[in-house]
């Protein structure tokens, strides 16, 4: 049980009066030895969440923040920045009819052993309410450098940067889609909306994937997909074929981790664009810019992608860099029609990790 954030074990019913605090049971599969009294008390019950903050203390922290400016809005509501006891934080902001996308978000970045330094760090998750509207609070790390899109619009990137860039991505993913097997493990995790607006840049130049609130889990044993009810799959630009043209095998988990693949893929030629080589540097397009209008339907995307085949353009002098010419094979080998076909995320890290001992980068 937790009492005023303190975690605690009773072994026997007590009401709220004699304890003198705040109590929060709950029952998932997050607690242990779990038995609840059927009025407002509880017993036995141990709640710890696996990542973030207890229960309490993360409806402390949200309580405790002050909202500093509004940095961006997606189709969910607002993103502020915040400050938390002299820390920088983000909060994210749904608005209640918004709910099942803000506790979907939030239920999957508190998976057991999500964290990794490549994927936004979850801290609390919360609810608002002024007596006039509820607003949901999802709070995280905050990193000013903003999107990779941000980013890859007003810098343009070195070699080293690039693979830096890169190889960060390609951990992220590679965690998330692991299956790591054991009491602590955690569920394989496809994204399902991979984009540079939704990959994070770092103070250190790396990056951190992020909103997750699309996200699916594998569970390996009874081998079923947790499908969120909702409509949205992910952003039409950077859909994969199988996606596009409705081809894709829902009931088999590998089918998402393909399609993040993909578009990674697409991410990645974002990225390369913007690396400057013997002083040449592209300027920052969307992936099939010259191809579809600013805001494709699925199927303007599908006639290109499916049905004429075409891809984003390798330009020739890829060719004389070694790091360009090893990142343009990745792109093409992320972009195969045939899902099975397409590298795994694991497979792009090493590679990109050997590419990075080559040219000698501190990733």
């Amino acid at each position: 049980m937790l009492t005023n954030g303190k975690e605690q074990v009773i072994k026997s019913c007590v009401s709220l009066p004699e304890l003198n605090a705040q109590v929060f049971c709950h029952s998932s599969n997050n607690v242990t030895k779990t038995e609840c009294c059927f009025t407002d008390f509880c017993n036995n019950i141990t709640l710890h969440l696996p990542t973030g903050l207890p229960l309490l203390v993360q409806r402390t922290i949200a309580r405790t923040i002050v909202l500093q400016e509004i940095v961006g809005k997606g189709r969910f509501g607002e993103v502020w920045h915040g400050r938390w006891c002299g820390e920088d934080v983000a909060v994210k902001i749904f608005s209640s009819r918004d709910e099942r996308s803000w506790f979907r978000e939030a239920e999957i970045y508190q998976t057991v052993m999500l964290r990794h330094e490549n994927i936004l760090g979850f801290i609390a998750a919360d609810n608002k309410d002024n007596g006039t509207w509820t607003q949901l609070w999802l709070v995280s790390e905050y990193h000013e450098q903003g999107s990779l899109y941000d980013y890859l619009n007003r810098n343009i990137v070195t070699v080293a940067g690039m693979i830096k860039l890169a190889l960060s991505i390609a951990s992220g993913l590679a965690h998330l889609h692991m299956e790591i097997v054991g009491t602590q493990g955690k569920p394989a995790i496809a994204h399902r909306d991979i984009k540079s607006k939704n990959i994070l840049v770092k103070k250190c130049e790396t990056c951190a994937i992020a909103d997750l609130g699309l996200a699916v889990k594998h569970d390996s044993i009874l081998n079923t997909i947790d499908i969120p009810q909702n409509p949205k799959v992910g952003t039409k630009r950077y859909m994969a074929p199988e996606m596009l043209d409705d081809t894709i095998n829902v009931n088999i988990f590998e089918s998402f981790k393909r399609a993040d693949i993909y578009s990674v893929g697409l991410v990645y030629w974002e990225i390369a664009r913007r690396c400057s080589v013997g002083g040449i540097v592209e300027e920052y397009q969307l992936p099939y810019y010259d191809m579809v209008p600013s805001d494709p339907s699925i199927e303007e995307m599908r006639k290109v992608v499916c049905d004429q085949k075409f891809r984003p353009s390798i330009p020739n002098q890829w060719q004389s860099c070694e790091a360009l010419r090893v990142m343009g094979r990745i792109m093409r080998e992320c972009w195969y029609a045939n899902g099975a076909a397409r590298l795994t995320a694991l497979r792009i890290k090493k590679t990109i990790s050997q590419l990075c001992v080559k040219e000698d980068c501190k990733a």
